[in-house]
């Protein structure tokens, strides 16, 4: 099926994410700072190298940023479930949590 063309131009916003690493072995942190131009949300996260593993900086990279794009991930869901219940919507039951209730 196909839709009516619209006479709006699409809406194009640009959000800036910038990412932070530090290493001091055998801990990687990582630091997100995500600007929408409206708010900033912020995240972190961490990974830790075993002593016994052999020192592989890029993997304590990947999984610090990782981690700390599931947390950012997560904020923006929190944010966008506040504000939905805000502005009235229905809530609606999930099958799964969508964050931990720590984070």
């Amino acid at each position: 099926m196909t839709r009516p063309a619209s006479s709006s131009p699409p809406s194009v916003k640009e959000w800036r994410l910038e990412l932070y690493l530090s290493e001091h072995d055998p801990d990687t942190t990582a630091r997100i700072v995500l600007d929408t131009g409206e708010n900033v949300l912020e995240s972190h996260a961490e990974a830790r190298r075993n002593p016994y593993d052999r020192a592989m900086p890029e993997i304590g990279d990947e999984l610090a940023a990782g981690r700390a794009l599931i947390a950012m991930g997560r904020r923006l869901l929190r944010a966008a479930a506040g504000d939905m219940k805000a502005v009235g919507a229905d809530e609606t039951e999930t099958l799964a949590p969508l964050w931990l209730p720590r984070e």
